[in-house]
């Protein structure tokens, strides 16, 4: 289930407040920060984000 583009345009990466692009997978839905130096990917769960940084993970 996609977010709704008016919630991504809101939403940023609370450790760097930069913007979340939407990099849903079918195995890994998720939100990665675009911000240069952080690139935290947080989850997506039943359709919600869940942007708390103990719970993001660093991408490979």
């Amino acid at each position: 289930m996609p977010l709704e583009a008016g919630l991504l345009e809101i939403l940023a990466c609370p450790a760097c407040h930069a913007p979340l692009d939407d990099r849903t997978t079918a195995e890994t839905p998720e939100l990665v920060c675009t911000g240069a130096d952080c690139r935290l990917a947080y989850p997506v769960r039943d359709g919600i984000p869940v942007l708390l940084v103990d719970e993001a993970r660093r991408p490979a």
